[in-house]
Order: C-alpha cells, then structure tokens, then sequence
C-alpha cells in the first residue's frame, strides 16, 4: 500500500512537473511574440499535440523595395511544439482561413509556422495593386517571416507547400537560399512558358489510349448534347446562386468541357467511371460536373482566384486548352488558337515577364540541393515537374498511380517512406520516429 502511494505520488509530482513546463514555455513564448516588431498575436485553440497555437497579424510592406508605398498585414498560425525543436515553414500558394498541421511537421515532430500568401484571404492591403503581387515582393514577405521567428527558434527550418505552394517554396528557396535547411516541394508545378507546351503532352499520352478515347468521346457528347443539357445547367447554377458575366454560361460550359481532361487526371478518376451515350443527360451532367464543374468558370469563383490567375500571366506560366481538337464542336471558344486559362481580374491585359522561371529552371538542376519533390503520376501538373537531375544532393518521389490530392508521406511505399526519413534525418541531424 505504501509503495503504491508513493508510485502515485512519484507520478503526482512529475505530471504537476509537466504543467508547470508547459505553462512556462507558453508564458515564455508570448514574453517572446510580445517583443517581435509589429506582430500582433492571438492565442487560438491548441492544435493536437502542441502545446500552444496562436493566429498572427504580421505587418509587412506592400513594396519591400519602397516602404513608403504602404503596409498591410499578413495572416500567418504559429504552433508550438518546442523552442528546441525544428520549425517547419508551411507556404501557401492561396488563403488560409484556420490552421492545419501539416504531415511534415507531425514527422519530424516540430513547430509549424502556416503562411497564408500575399494578396489573398485576410492578407490583404487596404487599396489592392497587382502589380505588387510578384515572386519578389511574396518570397520577400516569407524572408521577413523567417527573419523575425529565427529570433525564437535556433534549431533547424524547413519550408514546405503543396501545389502553388509547392512552387513558392522553390521560388523561396531560390531567391533566399540560406533561409532554411530543407524544401518539401509537394506537387509543385514550376512551367517553362506562358502557355506550358508539356500539359499538351502529357494529356495526349497519359494513361491508356483507350482511357483518352473515352474521356474524348465523353467531351464530345457534352458538347453535342449541349442544347439538351443547357436548361438542366441553368437550374443547377439557379440553386447554386452563381454568376456568369466574365464568361457568359454558354462559353463556362464549353471550357468545363475543355476542363475535363486535365481535371480528370488531376486527381486520379476512373476510366471505368466514364458514362456512355446509353445513358441520360441528367445522368450525364452529374457525372461530368463531379470531374469539372462549371461553376469553376463563375464569377464568383473567377474573384476568388484573381490573384492566382494574375501570377499566372504574369510570372508562373499557365496552361491552355487545345479548343482546335473540337473544331466543329466549339461555338464561343476561338478554335483558330489555344484558349488560356487564366482569368485576369477585370479581364485586365498582363505582360508576361519569364524572368524568373528562366533562372529558377537553370538553377534547380545544378544548385537545388537539399529538395525533396513529391509528385504523383497520375497528377496532370506533374506535366511541370521538376525534372530529376544528378547534379544535386536532392530527392525525388514519383509516387506511381497518386495524383494532385494525394500524393503524400502517408501514402508512399514502405521503401519510399525509408528513403525520404532517412533523407530527413541526414540533412537536418535528428533522429526521426519510425
């Protein structure tokens, strides 16, 4: 009885212990934020296995080359883990509206700093100029991050993003090399072009050639069947309270159907799954709107994107559609040239600067060492992978029959998931939980 009352009082005083260093540690990190320069803080509920998580109000400038253009203030959640643990940079390509831990950061077990991009969501200025949306100005933003939180956290960085994410990482990593350790590119694209050639390609040989000649088959029923289904999509748009002025919905249902076989492969559908004409145009436009929706093509959805589709034609490249293959077929789209698909807010005309892109795909290859790119094959973006080179100390996962969505650490091949810990753990010098 003694003994179990002292095994019980053992564990008394080590979890009171506990609590007291945990509430240390969250009273020291605030102490910590308080003294970062214009950062505003507020603590949220505490992601799963941290001990504190906190929203953040960052200011950075408009202009990092001009301050006196104005500020505005960048949404960023901190997670804490530990002050000697590693810190994990999660780079979003889009807005971010609550947090997320991401499957890196529960890997190597350490802090998550969640960056929502310039430009988009909360992260807004008061009067919005394009022009300052640039891969300058946004990796510039991520260095000024990494510059006020490495007065908190020594211990190793990484930076990672998923999709345009993916590709602000390796534009990050690019222009601030030495501000971390090791890039994750998730399914990043980075293009060659304006209008990527390689997305042409890889939708004329992806796959089965009889895969492609029903997803082709499949196109052209909807576009025969057009004036059949229209009044079925008028009354799903109706009840889904969309508009459709930048493209009127006749032109949205055409490019939903040029959608089709780059969102097909996008993420990983079935071949089996494709209707044949046997079958209802009710039946039909279910089906098609479950792979490319029209209301992609809305007004509503087009405002949301605007940024995206402005770094697009401007900086990162895009892709098109290939409308003269439905020549014939096509009633708004021009057929005499390749649609591109990037919507510019108010139809805006937005000169196209390569510069970057340039440098970026001559500097991957030879100087892009300590990168691990994950990219599913079946994934229509991994058309602007980047290629795999010898010349770094850099890895690659071509994660066979994955696409967009999940190609992901927790979904790799036994040898797969060895390789990149172990990868993980030579670079950065830790030891990582099998």
């Amino acid at each position: 009885m003694k003994k179990l009352f002292r095994n019980s009082a053992l564990f008394l005083v080590f979890l009171l212990g506990l609590i007291q260093c945990l509430v240390a540690q969250e009273f020291d990190l605030e102490t910590l934020l308080f003294e970062l320069p214009d950062v505003v803080f507020n603590k949220i509920e505490t992601a799963e296995n941290f001990t504190s998580t906190y929203e953040l109000k960052i200011k950075q400038p408009i202009d990092h080359s001009d301050l006196t253009k104005g500020y505005f203030f960048q949404r960023v959640f901190l997670s804490h883990k530990g002050f000697d643990r590693p810190t994990v940079m999660i780079t979003e390509g889009y807005g971010r509206s609550k947090n997320r831990i991401n499957e890196l950061t529960e890997l190597i077990d350490g802090n998550q700093i969640l960056i929502e991009h310039r430009f988009f969501g909360e992260s807004l200025p008061d009067t919005l100029d394009y022009s300052y949306l640039t891969i300058s100005q946004l990796t510039a933003d991520l260095h000024h991050i990494n510059t006020l939180f490495k007065r908190i956290y020594k211990s190793k960085w990484l930076a990672s993003g998923r999709s345009k994410g993916g590709a602000t990482t390796l534009f990050y990593r690019y222009l601030y090399p030495e501000d971390v350790d090791v890039s994750v590119n998730y399914v990043g694209p980075i293009n060659t072009a304006y209008e990527e050639p390689r997305i042409y390609h890889f939708l004329d040989t992806v796959g089965s050639p009889e895969c492609r000649a029903k997803i082709r088959s499949f196109q052209e029923y909807m576009l025969k069947r057009r004036d059949e289904i229209m009044p079925l999509v008028k009354a799903y748009v109706l009840g889904d309270q969309t508009n459709f002025t930048y493209n009127s919905i006749e032109k949205a249902y055409e490019l939903a159907v040029m959608e089709f076989s780059f969102s097909f492969w996008q993420y990983g559908h079935n071949c089996e799954e494709i209707p044949t004409e046997a079958i209802s145009d009710f039946d039909a436009l279910e089906y098609f709107l479950s792979i490319s929706n029209i209301t992609f093509f809305s007004d509503e959805s087009i405002a949301l994107l605007a940024p995206h589709y402005y770094q697009s034609a401007n900086e990162m490249g895009y892709y098109g559609f290939k409308t003269s293959d439905f020549k014939g077929l096509i009633r708004e789209l021009p057929t005499y040239k390749n649609f591109y698909a990037a919507f510019t807010p108010n139809k805006m005309k937005v000169p196209f600067d390569d510069t970057y892109l340039n440098e970026i795909n001559a500097w991957l290859p030879a100087h892009g060492n300590k990168i691990i790119h994950i990219y599913g094959t079946l994934d229509t973006w991994s058309a602007s992978a980047v290629p795999p080179s010898d010349q770094v100390d850099a890895v690659w996962f071509l994660m066979n029959g994955k696409h967009h969505g999940n190609a992901l650490i927790q979904n790799m091949s036994p040898a797969e998931r060895k390789k990149l810990i172990s990868t993980l753990e030579r670079w950065l010098d830790i030891d990582i939980e099998k």
